[in-house]
């Protein structure tokens, strides 16, 4: 609950980020730089937190990365310019180092084995679902009243995913009386990323984020200078994709204990790099709907998949809050280099060219996993 609704605060506002900012004067390297900014301070931060989680425990930094995430949400409604913005998402940045994958690893730690997929499939219907409803939600209270609306709102459910956490999580010693154990020595990143399995998992990750955030930075203002789409509108778009990836979540999961996560990867890529290309051929509301929910339908397959193996690697490695610390290396990588690389391109090429980009980066890192599995 409390990784639902912080997702869903997080995504209240990032649809409207992009189109906010081209108000305030942004080019296309300035707006790449505020989604960039959020991702810069959690790839910094999170493989720190990750290990320190492994060592010291995982609900206090769940606690404390909350508590930051709604000071800095707050600040939001004072923002008026795109400095301002870029600093509020260094802040924010920082603070969801301290959240999800910290979260991700304490569900891992009490994971049945053999039941890898179901569980962290489900576990990941909270991030999909928060981060499916948060941009209609968003676009809605835009278009109601304003933006300010929407920032108040981001800080209200953080808030209550802090009181969550502090009132109601577990202390690990209780959880760990459910399931199995992890050894609570740290092991160094280089070593784990020396190991081939870990080593894909981390790549793939990293090319599919790039392309998540090519699509987060870049579609809504493709939709709203192209297409004259209204906030809401746009906020259906971004929600199509996290909302059919987020309905796979619990049957891919079941799937991934199953089958070959291998191919479910692997076909998860496909699909991804499929859909990028064809996202700025839609000239319609629908098309952009149509393609983008091609795009969740990846996310859906792969995504349970790689968790799944993620947790096995950590615990078959005694360090499960540093595997899950460098997938989430991975995401903020993805995320920093994709909106951030694509603004720098969309200064100078049209909206086409960043998409191939992202398909040219996810075609990469999808056969360095076929490869390296």
């Amino acid at each position: 609950m409390a990784v639902f609704v912080t997702t869903m605060g997080a995504g209240l506002v990032a649809p409207l980020l992009p189109v906010y900012a081209h108000e305030l004067g942004a080019g296309g390297l300035q707006i790449g730089l505020i989604f960039g900014a959020f991702s810069l301070t959690r790839t910094i931060f999170v493989p720190y937190f990750g290990k320190l989680s492994d060592r010291k425990g995982k609900r206090p930094l769940l606690t404390l990365g909350l508590f930051f995430y709604f000071l800095t949400s707050l600040l939001y409604t004072a923002s008026k310019s795109v400095e301002t913005l870029i600093l509020l998402r260094l802040g924010q940045g920082f603070a969801s180092a301290m959240i999800l994958p910290v979260a991700q690893a304490y569900i891992g730690e009490i994971t049945p084995k053999g039941k890898e997929g179901r569980v962290m499939g489900l576990f990941n219907v909270s991030l999909y679902g928060g981060l499916s409803s948060g941009p209609l939600m968003g676009g809605l209270v835009k278009d109601w009243f304003n933006i300010q609306a929407s920032f108040l709102g981001m800080a209200a459910l953080t808030f209550v995913g802090f009181m969550l956490c502090l009132i109601f999580l577990p202390a690990e010693t209780m959880s760990e009386k459910n399931g199995p154990s992890v050894s609570k020595s740290s092991v160094p990143y280089m070593k784990l990323i020396k190991i081939p399995s870990i080593f894909s998992l981390f790549v793939f990750r990293t090319c599919f984020t790039t392309c998540i955030g090519i699509t987060w930075a870049f579609l809504p203002l493709l939709a709203s200078t192209k297409m004259a789409l209204s906030s809401s509108e746009i906020g259906t778009v971004v929600m199509i994709n996290v909302l059919i990836a987020g309905l796979l979540q619990v049957p891919m999961g079941y799937l991934a204990d199953r089958f070959s996560k291998k191919i479910l990867t692997i076909s998860g890529g496909i699909l991804a790099i499929l859909a990028v290309l064809y996202l700025d051929r839609a000239e319609s509301l629908g098309g952009l709907i149509l393609v983008n929910g091609i795009f969740g339908l990846a996310g859906g397959v792969s995504f349970p998949a790689i968790m799944a193996v993620g947790v096995i690697e950590g615990r078959r490695t005694n360090a499960i809050g540093s595997i899950m610390g460098l997938l989430a290396l991975g995401h903020s990588l993805g995320m920093l280099a994709g909106p951030v690389l694509g603004g720098v391109l969309l200064d100078f090429f049209p909206f086409h060219i960043i998409f191939m980009f992202g398909a040219i980066v996810l075609i990469a890192g999808t056969a360095i996993f076929w490869r390296n599995n």
